[in-house]
């Protein structure tokens, strides 16, 4: 018999795979207590944040169907909307936005999303309901603060990149933790509290994080987005102009940044170190050692190559696969971790 529910098998397959990319490999190898809450939360992160995203729509409108599908999440009615009349309005006014198949396949099935949230109960679901609501208030904020791609808009302080970071990621560990925690016996070590786990859980997030601000720091610019902030960048005697221009003048708030960065995997690691589940370990371990692979790129690359994006080539994720299955124990994770960042 089967371990996947009706709904795993007819979303979790081609189509996660396609929107998921790299992330996949680590929901497929998820224990079965965790794969469908954690595979199904993805899905719906993904839908939210395809619809964030679609700017050929009218940030009003994002807004609108953000709350919306928020409201929908939470056991509530959209607007008087139902799931069905919400999800054609998705289709009617993203999928055909859509450049990729795979976004324009996920904007089609956010009703079948929708229903397969519904087949969840207890804690499983309240775990996905908080973790969702979390997330979807970091992208209406994102909406708000970055309205439009001209002129260029910044955050302001260290700490509104740090709950920008927590909203969008370090909530993901929360979630993650809670549900080995509640789903599963004997995943941490003796001793290992919940509270100590969920703050490893959380800084490895924001370290995921910030290694994707700090890689899209040109691609981020032309989109009228500055993650780096501005009080940070001003007391170097930058302007919003220069950084228009030249994204590559925040080299400085970029390289401390970087740091912050490598701490919170650090703490990754050290959450790894504390999981006793080989098969949960591993499926952790591989956005941890792509994350700190991605960061030893970032650490050499050019302003010309910051700028154009640096990217984890596929030769180096099958790499990364086939070292984290040879050194999957708590001493081995901590060598490989070693290796990567020295690359």
């Amino acid at each position: 018999m089967s371990d996947e529910s009706h709904h795993e098998k007819a979303l979790g397959g081609q189509l996660l795979a396609s929107v998921s990319r790299s992330f996949y490999l680590t929901l497929k190898a998820l224990p079965r207590e965790l794969r469908e809450p954690i595979s199904l939360a993805y899905l719906l992160a993904r839908t939210a944040d395809t619809i964030a995203d679609t700017t050929a729509v009218s940030t009003e409108l994002r807004l609108q169907l953000l709350t919306a599908f928020d409201q929908l999440i939470q056991g509530g009615t959209a607007d008087c909307l139902e799931p069905k009349e919400f999800a054609q309005r998705v289709r009617d006014k993203f999928a055909t936005h859509q450049s990729d198949p795979a976004e324009r396949a996920l904007m089609e099935h956010t009703q079948e999303s929708l229903a397969w949230l519904g087949t969840m109960s207890g804690g499983v679901l309240s775990n996905i309901r908080a973790v969702l609501a979390t997330i979807i208030s970091g992208q209406q904020a994102d909406l708000t603060r970055f309205p439009s791609a001209d002129p260029l808009h910044s955050l302001t302080t260290a700490a509104e990149l740090d709950d920008y970071t927590y909203r969008v990621a370090g909530c993901v560990g929360e979630f993650w933790t809670g549900l080995c925690f509640s789903e599963m016996s004997g995943v941490f070590a003796p001793g290992a509290t919940l509270d100590e786990a969920i703050a490893l859980g959380i800084r490895f997030g924001k370290g995921l994080q910030l290694v994707n601000i700090l890689r899209d720091i040109g691609k981020d610019a032309t989109l009228g987005r500055c993650y780096l902030p501005a009080d940070e960048w001003s007391a170097h005697g930058l302007t919003i102009e220069q950084i228009q221009r030249d994204p590559a003048c925040l080299r400085p708030v970029w390289q401390a940044w970087f740091d912050i960065g490598a701490e919170h995997l650090r703490a990754g690691l050290r959450y790894l170190q504390l999981l006793q589940h080989g098969k949960l370990r591993y499926a952790t371990a591989l956005p941890l050692i792509l994350g700190v692979r991605t960061l030893a790129h970032l650490r050499k690359a050019t302003d010309a190559q910051l700028l154009a994006g640096v990217k984890v080539s596929r030769l180096d994720v099958a790499k990364v696969l086939l070292d984290t299955t040879l050194s999957n124990s708590p001493e081995g994770l901590a060598r490989l971790f070693e290796k990567q960042w020295s690359a």
